[in-house]
């Protein structure tokens, strides 16, 4: 898939691509640092018929929406020639006990045989995060595992 990148001079920069109804879908990324989600109108890919301010706390939840279960759809493909195995996302919420500590403090895969594959944090992808990756609240975590041992890691994310 191709995506367009645009200089606006005195604004920023617009990012964008075509989805299959023909409607241009993407960002224009201002100079100040606000974000603003664009739609094409139907008829003109050139005029916008939507556009949405995100702070960029909010461009970060989107960017995690899109992409987390995206890809653990596609590692549970990857999958699923193989019985028994799963894959999970799990948040790392605030009152979680390693918000702020190590994956290697968890001791996920020792306790559960899970492994965290990959991290997406604010619309960033972490993959293969190794011991001294630390986790921050918001973190959705990509976990691989029986059902058993991500139902494991999960109570120990949540409770420790």
């Amino acid at each position: 898939m191709n995506v367009d990148v645009t200089a606006l001079p005195g604004i920023g920069v617009r990012k964008d691509f075509e989805v299959r109804s023909g409607r241009r879908v993407g960002v224009v990324a201002h100079r100040d640092g606000d974000i603003d989600l664009i739609v094409s109108k139907p008829d003109d890919p050139d005029a916008i018929a939507a556009q949405v301010p995100l702070s960029v706390d909010e461009a970060s939840v989107l960017a995690n929406l899109l992409g987390a279960p995206q890809l653990v759809a596609k590692l549970n493909d990857d999958h699923r020639d193989l019985p028994g195995i799963t894959t999970r996302q799990l948040v790392l919420l605030a009152e979680s006990p390693y918000a702020g500590r190590t994956l290697g403090e968890t001791g996920m895969r020792t306790r559960t045989k899970t492994s965290i594959v990959a991290v997406m944090r604010a619309g960033q992808l972490h993959p293969s995060p190794g011991p001294d990756f630390t986790f921050t609240e918001g973190d959705q975590l990509v976990v691989v595992g029986t059902p058993e041992g991500l139902d494991a890691a999960a109570k120990i994310l949540t409770h420790g």
